[in-house]
């Protein structure tokens, strides 16, 4: 049987072992991601597949999607009479979890953050089990760095299903959280090898092999991210593309105008027009030959010190994001410098 943990780096193909290897070796498939760029990609490289539709016997679902449908509708639904999701958090501080109210907004609509207490708390958990291996022969858990909080905890009580199941993610592109409610699991991705023995006590094998290798990023750019952010990624694509800080105004002036570069910021890209994206918002997407990072005023602090690897664990991982998604070169531009020049 496979139980396995699948860490991946950027670009690896996890998308590709996914489909071509977990969906071609069983038949009843279940899979389960985070981010829209994720489920997307999925859905269209199924198709690409198979001659244009999902084959029968696989199932695709976003995360919170699947505990709705999935596992709250056929045994809640009843009790409970939920109207939708809410993805904001229950501004109710003095709600109870003994009380409906701490899982439903006035509309009538699940807080997204408890769907997973609320099975927990109506133990469900053991239907949502039986439930799954009924359907499949196969449980695939995709972006499973992403899933925290009380939604891991639910993660450990899949873990203990007697089927096939793959969990697969990155680390160091952990810049969501399914759940941050409560004081629960609030230290899960504090440390990597502690991370790994939570799902190595669930009797999860740990491959840290297969992935490693990216097939996006050229070996300038992985060596720049292991040499200043910590993070072990090597290239199956040889000596392309590279890392440069950009300090000219003719040639920031020249990236910012260029349409085939993408422009990414730490924050607030929305206000800087099309073309624009934040690092975290483009996990995911593999769709950029160049790309343009901006470096906000903390982090352009830590580059002239030589210090990235040190920034807070959720800004060095959204500039992981941000630098991989290049298959070319990486331009970094001071973006206070940049504003300055009004490009």
């Amino acid at each position: 049987m496979d139980k396995k943990l699948m860490l991946a780096v950027a670009g690896a193909g996890k998308t590709t072992y996914i489909i071509n290897k977990v969906c071609a070796k069983y038949k009843k498939v279940l899979i389960i991601t985070y981010t829209d760029a994720n489920y997307n990609n999925i859905i269209s490289r199924l198709r690409e597949r198979n001659d244009g539709v999902i084959p029968e016997g696989i199932s695709v679902f976003k995360y919170f999607t699947f505990l709705y449908r999935f596992c709250y509708k056929p045994f809640l639904s009843d009790y409970v009479g939920a109207r939708g999701i809410n993805y904001e958090s229950n501004k109710n501080r003095y709600a109870k979890s003994t009380n409906l109210d701490y899982y439903l907004d006035l509309s009538d609509r699940l807080y997204s953050n408890r769907i997973s207490l609320l099975i927990d708390k109506t133990d469900a958990i053991k239907d949502v089990q039986n439930r799954i291996k009924k359907y499949f022969d196969c449980v695939v858990f995709d972006e499973v760095q992403d899933i925290s909080g009380r939604d891991f905890s639910f993660l450990e009580e899949v873990m203990k299903i007697d089927m096939n199941m793959f969990y697969v993610g990155d680390f160091y592109q952990h810049t969501y959280n399914t759940s941050a409610d409560g004081n629960v699991n609030t230290s899960l991705f504090d440390n990597l090898i502690k991370y790994v023995e939570r799902f190595q006590k669930a009797g999860i094998t740990y491959d840290d092999k297969t992935l490693i290798r990216s097939w996006r990023c050229g070996e300038p750019v992985c060596k720049y991210v292991r040499e200043q952010l910590g993070i072990n990624i090597y290239s199956n694509k040889g000596e392309q593309g590279g890392v440069e800080f950009v300090d000219s105004d003719d040639k920031i002036n020249e990236i910012w105008l260029n349409p085939e570069i993408v422009k990414l910021h730490y924050q607030k890209a929305s206000t800087f027009g099309s073309g624009h994206r934040n690092w975290g918002d483009t996990k995911g997407e593999d769709c950029y030959q160049d790309v343009c990072v901006l470096l906000n005023k903390t982090t352009m602090q830590a580059y002239k010190k030589g210090n990235l690897q040190n920034l807070a664990a959720s800004t060095r991982n959204k500039l992981y994001v941000a630098l991989t998604r290049a298959k070319g070169r990486v331009y970094l531009v001071e973006e206070d410098y940049a504003k300055k020049l009004e490009v």
